[in-house]
């Protein structure tokens, strides 16, 4: 019988939660590195078994944790993360110049064809890949050429927080960035563009063709369609059906477009998941109601999912990394949230259930899908 293995990175620790394909009945491994905070945690699609943990406090710094069994046992490897050549300056958040300096990872994500290689998005913003399972790390510098002195901090830091991997091409990669932007390589991440057109932030950047510093949170594909790209932005909701060349907003009757996460139902590639947050300075959802919101037609036109979830009093948030989707027949969502809670949905949406209610502030959230 098939299963999920859902990945949960808290502010204390990490958690591992598993089930049949009914997804029904939960059983909930946890905490790993209990006290630390894991800011993301990811599995091999080409090993199941192999998965990546990034691990970080303030005061030990940053750890990256490998295990081989599905979670059930961890070993650190390596964890030095050097920016190439000089690492130079970018933007501070008063304007003036600020060196670079590594603070933690953000974002792993392993190769669909190989369990050793995997890549990882780091702050202060840059892309690493590691070739040997993490036990050495080389920054991919091309990307830090594009305008690196013009990328400034966003509230949370100048972070490189989603990747995404073409399954139909190796070379071409995607990476978004607070608050610099999206970028492209077409060339395995020598060289990268800007991918940034048709997004408008009028109070952070006046001037409308910039090609760099917009504060975009988060990216998704369908791997059917991987020139379909959809964002959620600081504010908006946008898609490309270029590859990024040009953006133009799906925002439609959402009712607030700002928000965190996005995602792609596995199975229909024009339906999209995100969740909306009051506003910039009031991070929970618009009348204290949590609402997940499904478009079928690829943006513009949005429904609320309400079942199961509370729709009074709940002032939580849902964080970028924190959504995820499995690939059974009966397509499963999934969300964290800063409150502590993972819901689940095994039919697309419409209806939903906590699996869990009282861990740590979620940060992240994947899912696979087991044979």
């Amino acid at each position: 019988m098939s299963g999920v293995r859902v990945l949960v990175g808290t502010h204390k620790g990490a958690f591992i939660l598993t089930s049949d394909e009914r997804r029904k009945d939960w059983k909930v491994s946890g905490p790993h590195f209990a006290g630390w905070e894991v800011y993301h945690m990811n599995g091999s699609s080409a090993d199941p078994n192999r998965l990546y943990a990034s691990q970080s406090t303030g005061w030990f710094g940053q750890i990256i944790q490998r295990s081989d069994d599905g979670g059930q046992t961890w070993e650190p490897v390596g964890n030095k993360f050097a920016y190439d050549g000089v690492p130079g300056t970018h933007l501070w958040y008063d304007g003036t110049q600020h060196p670079w300096e590594f603070k933690r990872v953000w974002r792993l994500e392993p190769s669909p064809t190989d369990p050793d290689t995997v890549y990882a998005g780091v702050e202060d913003a840059a892309l690493f890949k590691s070739t040997d399972g993490g036990q050495t790390w080389q920054e991919l510098p091309g990307l830090r050429e594009v305008k690196g002195n013009l990328w400034q901090p966003g509230a949370g830091g100048m972070c490189l927080h989603t990747i995404l991997l073409d399954p139909r091409n190796a070379q071409r990669i995607f990476v978004a960035i607070s608050a610099a932007g999206a970028f492209r390589t077409d060339d395995g991440g020598v060289t990268w563009l800007p991918i940034n057109q048709g997004l408008k932030s009028p109070y952070e950047l006046p001037e409308a063709n910039v090609e760099v510093g917009h504060c975009v949170h988060n990216i998704a594909m369908h791997p059917s369609r991987p020139d379909v790209l959809f964002m959620q932005k600081h504010w908006d909701v946008m898609r490309s059906d270029n590859a990024g060349d040009l953006w133009h907003e799906v925002s439609g009757n959402l009712p607030s477009d700002f928000g965190f996460p996005i995602a792609v139902h596995a199975h229909e590639p024009n339906t999209i998941y995100v969740v909306p947050i009051k506003s910039d300075s009031e991070h929970f959802p618009p009348d204290g109601k949590l609402r997940v919101y499904r478009s079928r037609t690829g943006g513009d036109e949005w429904e609320a999912l309400t079942n199961g979830l509370p729709q009074s009093d709940c002032y939580v948030n849902i964080l970028r990394s924190a959504m995820a989707v499995d690939s059974l027949d009966s397509c499963g969502i999934y969300f964290g949230t800063t409150g502590g809670q993972v819901y689940a949905s095994s039919d697309s949406g419409d209806s939903w259930m906590p699996i869990v209610s009282n861990l740590p502030a979620v940060l992240s959230v994947e899912v696979q899908t087991l044979p």
